[in-house]
């Protein structure tokens, strides 16, 4: 198995934001600033690592009938320890993720990958895998992120990079903003793509 096919597909083919829409809700609900984007996708990317590797190390023994719960259950294990985590390190962070952390338990695309990809094959090409699904989760979090700051704060984490004159769009920190910035970029991201395997 080619590892770097598998890390890569995460950040540009199989991008979990940009090409398969998924965790859609804390996509759209936190990334009205690049920090807070920033921080939802390394706790994502956390529980995905783990996730992932204690699946495909427990993947033979798990009766199948009971599959999917076993997934959820180590799902919200590493869920809890990062929501822990943060609560300790980064109480700002935390506060400002709120609910959407322990929701982290039902995002599909976690399940998604211990389903289709660490329940099938093995513990270093599962954490490749979260590796990649994370980097690439993360990444797009922080572009709309910035994208969302710049244009509704003039900012760009927390710091201010317009002029004075500059007039911010407020609605590009609520939720129409976050759908309309979300729509552009996966227009403009998989317009990129498929130009280049075109070429």
């Amino acid at each position: 198995m080619n590892m770097g096919k598998v890390f890569g597909r995460g950040i540009v083919l199989d991008n979990p934001i940009f090409v398969q829409a998924l965790g859609m809700c804390p996509t759209l609900a936190v990334t009205n600033t690049a920090i807070n984007g920033l921080g939802m996708g390394v706790a994502t990317t956390a529980v995905l690592l783990g996730s992932n590797l204690v699946i495909s190390l427990i993947r033979n023994v798990i009766p199948p009938k009971i599959r999917i719960p076993s997934f959820i259950v180590v799902i919200a294990t590493f869920v809890t320890m990062v929501g822990m985590l943060m609560k300790a390190y980064t109480p700002e962070l935390d506060q400002a993720l709120g609910i959407f952390i322990p929701l982290i338990v039902v995002n599909c695309l976690i399940l998604g990958r211990a389903e289709s990809f660490a329940s099938k094959n093995g513990a270093g090409a599962s954490i490749v895998d979260g590796l990649g699904m994370g980097v690439g989760f993360t990444l797009a979090l922080v572009v709309l992120g910035v994208v969302r700051e710049l244009i509704g704060f003039g900012s760009v984490f927390g710091m201010a990079v317009m002029p004075e004159a500059f007039e911010p769009m407020s609605i590009m920190t609520m939720a129409p903003g976050a759908f309309l910035a979300l729509g552009i970029l996966m227009a403009i991201f998989n317009k990129m793509v498929y130009s280049k395997s075109k070429s």
